[in-house]
C-alpha cells in the first residue's frame, strides 16, 4: 500500500493569506472557509498562522496581517513527510489545518484534518467505518502479526497497516492501523500492557456531511496520550 505523504493531501481550496492583508479580510476568510486557522505568507515564505482568536485583539479592521505577532510560525510539516506526522502535529497544537513547507521555507499549500482522515480511510481496506490507532516502537519489536492478534483477541481486525521510520529514533517506526471497530479503549490498553506505545487514536464514525472542525474535534476527544 503507498504511504500517504503531505504533497497527496493538499487542500487546493485554502488560500494563504499575505502580511500586507488586513484583519478585516482575514476575518472574513475565516468564516468563508469554515477554519479557525489560516496560513500567512511573506513572499511565498510562511510566517505562521493567524486565527479567530488574533483577530478578536483588534477593532481596526484595516490592521495588517504584518502588524500581528503569529502563532505556529515552526507548525509545519514537509512535503514528503507521513500522514502520521500531519495528525501529530495538528494533535500537539490544537489546530485543524497544517501547513507545508518545502525545504527552502516556501509554502507549498495545507493538509487539513479532514482531508488526512478522509483520504487514510479510503485506503484499499474490507470496508466499514471504524477507528485509527498509531502506534511507536522498537524496530525489532514489530510484527504486524502479533499485533493483529492482539487485536482480534479484542474482537476486532486490522483493515489496513502504514508503517512509517521515527524521524527522531532511526531505531523506532510508528504503525497506523485502520479498525474495523470504532471501540478502542480495550484494544489500546492491550497494546499498552504488551510495551507498545500508543500515539494517537482516532474513532471515525462521524458523519459524511459533518463539517470539518466537528470532525476535528472527535479526534481531540479520542486522543490518548
Amino acid at each position: 500500500m503507498p504511504a500517504l505523504l503531505a504533497e497527496d493531501l493538499l487542500n487546493e481550496m485554502i488560500p494563504p493569506l499575505k502580511g500586507t492583508d488586513s484583519a478585516g479580510k482575514a476575518a472574513r476568510w475565516l468564516d468563508e472557509f469554515h477554519v479557525a486557522q489560516l496560513p500567512v505568507l511573506d513572499n511565498r515564505h510562511y510566517r505562521g498562522l493567524v486565527t479567530e482568536s488574533d483577530l478578536a485583539d483588534f477593532d481596526d479592521p484595516e490592521t495588517l496581517l504584518s502588524e500581528l505577532s503569529l502563532g505556529y510560525a515552526d507548525a509545519y510539516v514537509r512535503p514528503d513527510q507521513h500522514f502520521y506526522r500531519v495528525m501529530e502535529l495538528a494533535i500537539e497544537n490544537k489546530i485543524q489545518l497544517v501547513p507545508v513547507v518545502d525545504e527552502h521555507q516556501e509554502y507549498a499549500g495545507v493538509v487539513t484534518i479532514a482531508d488526512a482522515l478522509a483520504a487514510f480511510g479510503q485506503q484499499p481496506t474490507g470496508g466499514g467505518q471504524g477507528g485509527i490507532i498509531v502506534l511507536t516502537m522498537e524496530e525489532r519489536d514489530y510484527s504486524l502479526t502479533q499485533i493483529s492478534r492482539y487485536v482480534e483477541e479484542n474482537n476486532a481486525k486490522v483493515l489496513s497497516a502504514l508503517v512509517a521510520q521515527d524521524e527522531v529514533d532511526p531505531y523506532r517506526i510508528r504503525l497506523t492501523l485502520k479498525l474495523n471497530t470504532d471501540n478502542l479503549a480495550r484494544i489500546t490498553a492491550t497494546l499498552e500492557r504488551f510495551g507498545y506505545v500508543v500515539t494517537a487514536q482516532f474513532s471515525g464514525t462521524a458523519a459524511p456531511n459533518e463539517d470539518e472542525q466537528d470532525r476535528y474535534d472527535a479526534l481531540l476527544r479520542y486522543l490518548s496520550v
